[in-house]
């Protein structure tokens, strides 16, 4: 059987010592979020995802939704976990207070959301596709759509969708044909069949509200005639309660490779009645608050199921025993040695550990500055914020999902052929990480999407926000001899993005192709630099800490020899990625499509 502990003592040295999570309550609105108040949020979310949640997991993933009738069934247990999940206020935790939410930072919420993630990816779908909904009413809806439908979405009663995708339109949304005609009333006909939407139908709430892409009859073409709509699935009365069915019902689910106890509809709208949310043909605008949130949200999908994938490996390891040490036996009083004394296993578990720990403290920092974007009085500071964020996004969404579903198969090698029974729950990680890497745009899009927008955005502006904090931090840390091993790596790697950098945009100016062949790498390559960056933190804090005689030795100094298996092991990757990188996209272009 598999264990989740959620990883409080990581969390709490990445809030406290790399990102400084105590200067969240010097901001407006922030005030009662102190380091001590966020530690006990958080134990209490451990609590929920350990006992509520986690053992939901694998019986969710055997039983699967059920659909008859136009009616989906969750698995047992999880109507009854999401209404413990709503009746704590889970769902409200980083929402507006106006509306009954609890005010705190969002990064608390992605800390929970990790833990939710590692607990029970398939449970977490259905308030995070909430949370989503809720980010783009309260930023685009009018005042009237936000009094009538915010609450309802906090407190969880009721749950929201995105219903982008079209059978004949993936990610080129441009090409959708669902059809929004306006009525006299000021409400619209909503007409058209999404598919692959999570959440679209279950039996956890009692309406369900789809944030809906369509086009109104004077719409100009592409994206730029896109709107967005808020069509519920049942009509909301005068007293706040579901009244009439509307015209949106669920045609199918999908039988998935993963994430089973979550529901993937196809959705058919017909004649049903929506509301507009912010302006006519804008819907883009108001659609990527939901995408871009979701893509980091789904970043966190990666790192919560790493997490889990690594702490299951690393039991494994410690217990199973076969083979002896190649020094020799360890455990002579055994008939052989745990497979922990091997070396191979040994580089599969630091490698889980080294990108999972980076990963959460990248996903903090980026956290952080979604709060300090938000809700910072300085003007400049809420820009930079956002830059950072704009330009990081991407590389959370793509690097952690492919951490994720790396590190889920490293949880299988390490145990073997049991790893490859679902018995042992690692095999379901894979299944489950897998779905990441594709949606909320697959991670070839995010590569793009770095590339081909935020690199070059205002003269390379939002790269400055990485690129100048960084060399000022390995300027300093280069001259500290306790720091050099670390610092050092770092700055070599650093040159090789920079160098990457300034190729792609040089050759991408002539030829948008080679932009396009080069984003994938790259993206890894700027990740790679990215978690060692973190690991830099990591180590000055933790030989910080050591060098006092404070804390738990243990843990910092373990900190210590896994930021130098990053450095050695890991992080010199960005060589091979940077030649492939200067091989340009002859290689990849040259060859006829028919010869394929």
């Amino acid at each position: 059987m598999p264990i989740y502990k959620a990883p409080l003592e990581d969390v709490r040295f990445v809030l406290d010592e790399i990102v400084g999570v105590g200067q969240l309550s010097q901001l407006p609105g922030y005030e009662d979020a102190t380091p001590d108040l966020i530690a006990q949020v958080l134990d209490e979310g451990a609590k929920l995802c350990e006992e509520v949640l986690f053992p939901l997991n694998q019986p969710g993933d055997k039983e699967g939704c059920a659909f008859e009738n136009g009616v989906v069934r969750t698995p047992k247990g999880f109507r009854q976990a999401y209404d413990t999940y709503i009746a704590a206020g889970w769902q409200g935790l980083s929402c507006d207070p106006a509306y009954g939410g609890q005010g705190l930072p969002k990064l608390v919420n992605a800390m929970l959301e990790e833990f939710v993630c590692s607990a029970n990816l398939s449970f977490g779908m259905y308030p995070g596709l909430s949370l989503g909904a809720y980010n783009a009413v309260h930023k685009y809806g009018s005042e009237e759509l936000k009094a009538r439908f915010l609450p309802k979405l906090v407190d969880g009663t009721w749950s929201g969708t995105m219903c982008l995708t079209e059978p004949h339109s993936g990610t080129d949304l441009g090409i959708i044909r669902t059809k929004a005609v306006p009525q006299e009333d000021g409400s619209y006909r909503i007409t058209g069949t999404k598919i692959f939407i999570s959440a679209g139908e279950h039996d956890l709430t009692e309406n369900i509200l789809h944030l809906v892409l369509a086009r109104l009859p004077d719409a100009p073409a592409g994206t730029r005639g896109i709107s967005l709509f808020l069509v519920p699935k049942f009509l909301p009365k005068d007293d706040g309660t579901p009244g009439p069915r509307n015209g949106v019902a669920c045609g199918s689910i999908e039988h998935k490779m993963g994430i089973k106890a979550s529901s993937t509809c196809v959705m058919n709208f017909d004649d049903a009645t929506g509301w507009l949310v912010g302006e006519p043909h804008k819907g883009m605008r108001a659609m990527f608050v939901m995408m871009n949130a979701a893509r980091h949200a789904v970043g966190v999908q990666g790192l919560g199921l790493a997490e889990v994938s690594y702490q299951n490996a690393a039991a494994y390891a410690k217990e199973r025993l076969q083979g002896r040490s190649v020094k020799g036996a360890k455990f002579p009083d055994k008939p052989a040695d745990p497979i922990i004394v091997h070396p191979d296993v040994r580089k599969n578990l630091l490698t889980a550990r080294a990108y999972t720990e980076a990963s959460r403290a990248l996903g903090a920092l980026v956290g952080y500055h979604l709060d300090l974007a938000e809700k910072h009085p300085d003007a400049r500071q809420r820009q930079e914020s956002d830059e950072f964020v704009q330009l990081m996004t991407p590389i959370v969404k793509a690097l952690f999902t492919d951490i994720g579903s790396e590190v889920a198969n490293i949880a299988v090698q390490v145990h073997g052929g049991h790893g490859f029974i679902w018995e042992t729950g690692v095999e379901q990680y894979v299944r489950d990480a897998r779905i990441a890497q594709i949606y909320e745009g697959t991670n070839g899009i995010q590569a793009l999407d770095l590339v081909g927008r935020k690199m070059g955005q205002d003269m390379g502006r939002l790269l400055r926000r990485f690129f100048h904090p960084l060399q000022a931090e390995l300027e300093a840390d280069m001259e500290n001899e306790a720091l050099a091993e670390y610092a050092i790596p770092v700055a070599k790697a650093f040159g090789k993005l920079q160098q990457a950098t300034a190729v792609i945009a040089q050759k991408g100016l002539k030829d948008p192709e080679e932009a396009a062949a080069a984003a994938t790498d790259y993206l890894r390559l700027f990740g790679l630099v990215a978690l060692g960056w973190m690991w830099l933190k990591m180590a000055k804090a933790a030989g910080a800490r050591l060098a006092a005689g404070e804390g738990n030795t243990t843990f910092y100094d373990s900190k210590l020899k896994v930021a130098r298996f990053y450095m050695s092991k890991l992080l010199p990757q960005v060589n091979t990625l940077f030649i492939t990188i200067m091989a340009g996209a002859k290689p990849l272009m040259e060859l006829e499509d028919a010869a394929f």
